[in-house]
């Protein structure tokens, strides 16, 4: 069934069938997904409540830390037993459609769910939407597997069920859709658009009636930022990218680490964390879980002094929570963390030159969005993630500017994309093959790539590809249309390729077509 390549060449002439299977993926991923959410928030204010009566009462912390202990422990053997859930979830889901990865969909996902769940309880500083996005992508597996006529469409209702995700947990239907074509598909296709739409669509719609209307953030704006205001902006968007290739070159550091203690001491690593989020829950509690504390006491009356430490310390809590490789996203922490930058920025602007206090909070949304798109290099998804999130439109002009800075920014750090980096240490580390490698060199499959502005291949023919044995383009889909190419066949920009391989080399090939066909 998946192998019928002819189907799959001219899927896209069959959408409405894929739509109506994206809704039913959006439907499905969405109640994975909130009642992901739902047991993430009770998960969360229990532990807050466990830190507090042991504060209140001494004689609990030995037994405390003894039962932190175990949990790491068994979180440590959770992710042994299941390494596809470490972490946050979209470099396994970036890895399978690429084809790295063979995901086991039933068990990763209760593992995931579970291993989540126990997370958060502990206090470590891990979001929820990084989860929710690898729940939904495991949803649409199991439902690809029943619904699916190809291999095509299967990791089109993939990108639908974590483009649901991300629209579930955050309530963000259209960040959701951005994220899955920026980040996870890296191009758009009449296909992919409108399952990934249609998908977030429902999610959202579900999510809605369980958590209301209300957007995540509600900052109180007063006064957009005057145009004279923006040399600020573009200054803190250098702020936000330099922060943010720090971040990432840090992360990828403590991941590192903690994969060698893993494996020369197993579960030594989950233990310690376990541990050290017990001594933040009783010293400092208020850097425990996603963020969501610090957010609700986040305002212009908090000092200079508290916002710096807040920041370290929750910035390097962070860090060490998933480093260790606990089930976790990274989010909602990174969005808290560049929310204490704005908020630090707007203090010093107030104090220094005399800017408007009141606009502490137009400050936190930029530098939010700032160091999203330093940290995660999808500069569309956090100006769209942002405007959802806050419910207002009066940022998008000052959104995309200190959006592309950051980007800039980091791009002339080197500073890569941080699923990107997970993905190539997550492949060193523990890469996942398809089982059978075997019959996977007999087992055909699609693979469908666009050809960018500027890319090295536009003008050549498919004789000058030089693509690996095993690889076969078998159709150019250009204006809309299907064309049967031949050893002379000129490549334009924005021809759809679809090439022909075997499971085995999938990765391989993809990676292939993904540097030839990328803008230089």
């Amino acid at each position: 069934m998946h192998n019928d390549f002819h189907k799959a060449v001219h899927l896209f002439n069959h959408r409405i069938p894929t739509v109506a299977k994206g809704l039913l993926v959006g439907l499905c991923a969405g109640i994975v997904t909130i009642l992901y959410r739902l047991a993430l928030t009770e998960a969360e204010a229990m532990s807050f409540h466990l830190y507090t009566h042991v504060r209140l009462n001494h004689h609990l912390i030995l037994p405390l830390f003894v039962f932190l202990g175990v949990l790491g422990r068994g979180m440590g053997r959770l992710v042994k037993r299941y390494p596809c859930i470490g972490g946050s979830g979209i470099p396994q889901v970036k890895g399978q459609l690429t084809g790295h990865y063979h995901m086991p969909w039933f068990s990763t996902l209760i593992a995931k769910f579970f291993g989540g769940i126990l997370t958060v309880f502990a206090g470590l500083s891990v979001g929820r939407e990084g989860p929710s996005i690898q729940l939904g992508a495991l949803t649409a597996n199991g439902l690809g597997d029943r619904i699916s006529t190809t291999r095509t469409e299967r990791k089109i209702l993939m990108a639908s069920g974590a483009s649901a995700g991300l629209a579930a947990a955050f309530n963000a239907p259209l960040a959701g859709v951005i994220f899955a074509i920026e980040e996870v598909f890296k191009y758009i296709s009449p296909s992919v658009l409108l399952a990934t739409m249609t998908s977030a669509m429902a999610a959202d719609f579900l999510s809605k009636q369980v958590f209301g209307l209300e957007p995540i953030f509600r900052f109180e704006i007063f006064n957009a930022i005057p145009l004279h205001l923006y040399p600020l902006v573009v200054l803190l968007g250098l702020l936000t990218g330099l922060f943010g290739a720090l971040y990432n070159r840090l992360l990828v550091k403590s991941v590192v680490f903690f994969k060698a203690i893993a494996a020369k001491f197993q579960s030594s690593g989950y233990v310690a964390v376990f541990l050290v989020a017990g001594m933040a829950g009783l010293g400092f509690p208020v850097i425990l879980g996603s963020g969501h504390r610090i957010i609700e006491v986040l305002g212009q009356h908090q000092s200079l002094k508290w916002l710096l430490m807040v920041f370290i310390l929750k910035f390097l809590f962070s860090m060490i929570s998933f480093g260790s490789g606990s089930p976790g996203g990274i989010f909602f922490p990174l969005l808290v963390l560049g929310a204490l930058l704005g908020g630090g920025f707007a203090n010093l602007t107030a104090l220094w030159w005399g800017v408007d206090p009141d606009l502490f909070f137009n400050f936190v949304i930029l530098a939010m969005a700032g160091y999203f798109s330093a940290i995660v290099r999808a500069p569309i998804t956090g100006i769209v993630l942002l405007t959802e999130m806050t419910g207002s439109l009066s940022h998008l002009l000052s959104l995309t500017i200190i959006s592309i800075v950051a980007y800039v920014v980091a791009d002339l750090l080197k500073s890569p994309p941080v699923y990107e980096s997970l993905l190539e240490i997550n492949l060193e580390h523990a890469p996942h093959k398809s089982p059978d490698e075997e019959k996977d060199l007999y087992r055909k499959l699609i693979i469908e790539t666009v050809v960018h502005h500027g890319s090295v291949i536009e003008g050549k023919t498919i004789r000058d590809l030089g693509l690996p044995k095993g690889a076969l383009v078998i159709s150019i889909r250009r204006n809309a249309r299907d064309h049967t190419p031949s050893g002379d066949s000129t490549i334009e920009a924005e021809d759809y390729l679809v090439v022909l391989t075997n499971l085995r080399e999938e990765g391989r090939i993809r990676a292939r077509l993904d540097a030839m066909t990328r803008s230089h």
